[in-house]
């Protein structure tokens, strides 16, 4: 059967290969999303503590932008988002407890839509283009006031 050593470095050995996998795919998840893609923090539920932030990148597709967890290997977007039903209801400065979590020089914005409400929270330059976005629509359609 085999001294209890060996069955130790064969575990030890399965358990670090498993290990360098997950590594491996999550940078390559990780190098494939910051291609074109905007730092972005997240969050879903408003807490005055600034606690429930996720950092992800996020990607323009047209009428959607999506969004993806950076520490996450679901395959598709975390969040998708469609202007045609997404308002800004304010814009604010983070909090002390929230600077951590959000790329340097963040802006929240608290967007509302039908039954969702989220935070996000982006750079300056990334927050120009967002905006650029959200106002942007093609003729005839109307866009909720953005700013």
């Amino acid at each position: 059967m085999g001294s209890p050593v060996v069955w130790f470095a064969v575990v030890v050995g399965l358990l670090l290969a498993a290990a360098l996998c997950v590594t491996a795919l999550a940078w390559r998840r990780l190098k494939q999303l910051r291609a074109g893609g905007i730092d972005v923090a997240l969050r879903m539920r408003e807490d005055d503590r600034g606690r429930g932030w996720h950092l992800g990148v996020g990607h323009y597709r047209g009428e959607e932008f999506v969004w993806y967890r950076v520490l996450s290997l679901r395959s598709g977007p975390n969040l998708v988002l469609n202007r045609s039903v997404v308002e800004i209801a304010r814009r604010r400065d983070p909090s002390v407890a929230e600077v951590y979590a959000m790329p340097a020089g963040a802006t929240v914005l608290d967007l509302t839509g039908p039954g969702r409400h989220l935070e996000v929270a982006m750079g300056a330059d990334a927050l120009t283009g967002f905006l650029s976005w959200l106002e942007s629509a093609p003729p005839g359609r109307s866009v909720p006031w953005a700013s």
